[in-house]
């Protein structure tokens, strides 16, 4: 029988100068209490260098294995590969069109990461049709939808198994975010490979107002957005049954 997995979870941490102190309780909250940490993006407010550095000052002496994408802000100053190289060289381990396998007293836990990327839901979707730049965004997303096809597929047969994302694969968590900006926070394109691989969780961020819980067919996802953090992480446990929101 697999050993329960516990993880934390918290996506648009946005650090910068005036939350790091506040970022650093928190994690320190859940040092040693979890098996690993997952950030789902966002993980700085402009995607300056700076930022990642304050970071990873946080991360680099936690002993729990931190696992995380990067979301829109990280790219804002086209920085990303110095901002990478920084927190890898803290000890995150970036697992963006990536994934990763953690043992855990012998239980393996599989994480399948993505940005994702923006398109839309049914009703209002970008279609890969007319002008070149738009279909460059089309193409961007399919990237994005066939990297986390081939991360699911290569931690499927470990005992528990996440899916780590930016962007919303789902509407249904997006629901307390204005509809005119669904586009933008997401494309159920994403979704594909969640219902063909059927992982334990799914998480993901930048619905900032967006809900809690939502699903991809029977697969449970959860918006862990959490633009200041004021309180903890998400806590998360993995076992016999689906996976729960732990107390």
């Amino acid at each position: 029988m697999a050993r329960p997995i516990r993880v934390a979870a918290a996506g648009d941490v946005h650090c910068d100068e005036v939350n790091r102190d506040e970022i650093e309780r928190a994690f320190a909250r859940v040092e040693g209490e979890v098996d690993a940490v997952l950030l789902a993006g966002d993980l700085t407010t402009y995607g300056e260098l700076e930022q990642a550095e304050l970071l990873a000052e946080i991360v680099r002496p936690l002993t729990t294995p931190v696992y995380a994408v990067l979301g829109n802000h990280d790219w804002h100053c086209r920085e990303v590969p110095q901002l990478v190289a920084v927190l890898e060289d803290a000890g995150v381990r970036m697992v963006d069109r990536g994934h990763a396998v953690q043992q855990v007293d012998g239980t393996s836990l599989g994480i399948a990461g993505v940005k994702g990327f923006v398109g839309g839901f049914p009703d209002a979707t970008l279609p890969d049709f007319g002008e070149p730049l738009l279909r460059e965004v089309y193409a961007e997303t399919t990237a994005e939808v066939e990297a986390l096809e081939s991360g699911l597929a290569a931690i499927a047969g470990c005992d528990h198994r996440i899916a780590l994302l930016h962007y919303a694969p789902t509407q249904t968590t997006l629901e307390g975010e204005p509809r005119g900006i669904w586009a933008f926070l997401g494309s159920d394109r994403l979704a594909a490979p969640i219902l063909e691989h059927h992982p334990d969780l799914v998480l993901h961020g930048h619905a900032h107002v967006g809900a809690f819980r939502g699903a991809v067919g029977d697969v449970q996802v959860y918006n862990v957005a959490v633009p200041s953090l004021a309180r903890d992480f998400f806590v998360f446990e993995l076992g016999d049954g689906p996976a729960r929101v732990a107390t």
